[in-house]
């Protein structure tokens, strides 16, 4: 694949998940509220949040083993999407939190069918162009989609329109990402068989390298409050109308879209220094984002933007770069499975936590992010 061809099937994947985000960021933007006007508490809707992540996760590692063993990567990537994406609409049909719960988590689950088996696709891609910076860009279009998503029920709640209304109408961006991945399949079908032309840098297996990096990002994972439980904190002490809430959303993920690209950028030149970084300043969200003020939680969002652009782009591209591409489904698999346990177990503790005193979350999350942040920078001596 030449370097020209590499970039449009990077743009073209990055296409199929803006739609994609526009439905499911969009749906995530209001689930919490939504959540809480079916009877959830924060406790439960912690763990429906939790739960969603952990089934979200630690299915990855099966898809991703079997996407390795069969190489039917669009196979995985087709079918994952076509359930992540219909399962949104379906919540406007939900009649309590539980039956909400059950589309919540059928919606994660087609995320973990589809993303080792996409990854490894825009992996290969990737190759061709920097790994930080095919997976910056991927992200960043990706994150256009979680900016538009959120933006469009902002509007239609300022309308005064129904939580169940914003959900129905996520059935029109869900159609179009699927039409761009169909359409990506039939231009790129063979994409699968592409060889490496470089030696990994580091690790030819899943040696000290990938654990170490897995534990770190495990750490991560276990104390990154979700927007969720930010959005339920903003509802709660009615700290803003209803309608900003999505916008606040809106507003992280454009800061994702941007801190992917300069990340991916500081990535491709300085390693892990750039992936430290983004997690110091990520981890005094919380100090601002369950504050009283406004002004305040709007602050502390940015910095989880921040937070969750690393997570989605240099987070994914340090396996590739440490994990010969033959590996990589299952490398892909076993990392969002082990970093899905420790984001329900993490979610659920700090929703308890929340209920009990939001000094506890705050405290909670800000330490042990803190702590990854310090270790990542221990991790320079393995720069490639």
């Amino acid at each position: 694949m030449s370097r020209k061809k590499a970039f449009l099937f990077i743009v073209l994947l990055g296409l199929v998940s803006l739609f994609a985000d526009v439905t499911y960021e969009g749906a995530r933007s209001i689930i919490g509220p939504f959540m809480k006007t079916l009877g959830a508490s924060a406790a439960a809707l912690g763990f429906a949040v939790g739960l969603g992540e952990l089934t979200g996760y630690a299915f990855r590692l099966i898809s991703g083993i079997l996407s390795d063993k069969t190489r039917k990567y669009w196979l995985f990537t087709i079918l994952g999407y076509a359930i992540n994406l219909f399962a949104v609409p379906a919540l406007a049909f939900a009649g309590n939190w539980q039956t909400a719960l059950v589309l919540i988590i059928a919606e994660r689950f087609g995320k973990a069918l589809r993303t080792p088996a996409r990854d490894v696709l825009l992996s290969f891609a990737s190759e061709e162009v920097g790994m930080g910076k095919g997976f910056g860009i991927h992200e960043a279009l990706d994150q256009i989609g979680a900016i538009l998503g959120p933006l469009a029920l902002t509007f239609a709640l300022a309308f005064e329109k129904s939580y169940r209304f914003c959900f129905f109408i996520l059935l029109i961006p869900a159609l179009v990402a699927m039409v761009l991945l169909l359409t990506a399949r039939i231009t790129f079908p063979a994409l699968q068989e592409m060889k490496k032309k470089k030696d990994s840098p580091v690790d030819r297996n899943l040696g000290k390298t990938y654990w170490f990096y897995l534990a770190i990002v495990s750490m991560v994972a276990f104390a990154f409050a979700d927007f969720p439980i930010i959005a339920y904190h903003m509802k709660s002490f009615e700290v803003a109308k209803d309608f900003f809430v999505p916008a606040t959303y809106s507003l992280a993920m454009a800061v994702d879209a941007v801190a992917a690209l300069v990340f991916g950028h500081l990535f491709d030149k300085k390693g892990f220094v750039a992936l430290a970084y983004a997690v110091l300043l990520s981890s005094f969200f919380p100090v601002l984002s369950f504050s009283n003020s406004f002004p305040l939680i709007f602050a502390g969002v940015i910095l989880w933007g921040i937070g969750m652009g690393a997570q989605e782009s240099i987070m994914r591209a340090v396996v590739a770069k440490i994990v010969p591409a033959e590996k990589r489904g299952f490398a892909y698999g076993m990392f969002f499975t082990v970093y899905g346990v420790f984001w329900f177990f993490g979610s659920w503790i700090m929703g308890t936590l929340y209920d009990i005193n939001r000094f506890y979350l705050i405290l909670f999350s800000f330490v042990i992010q803190f702590a990854a942040a310090l270790l990542l920078l221990r991790m320079k001596r393995y720069e490639w």
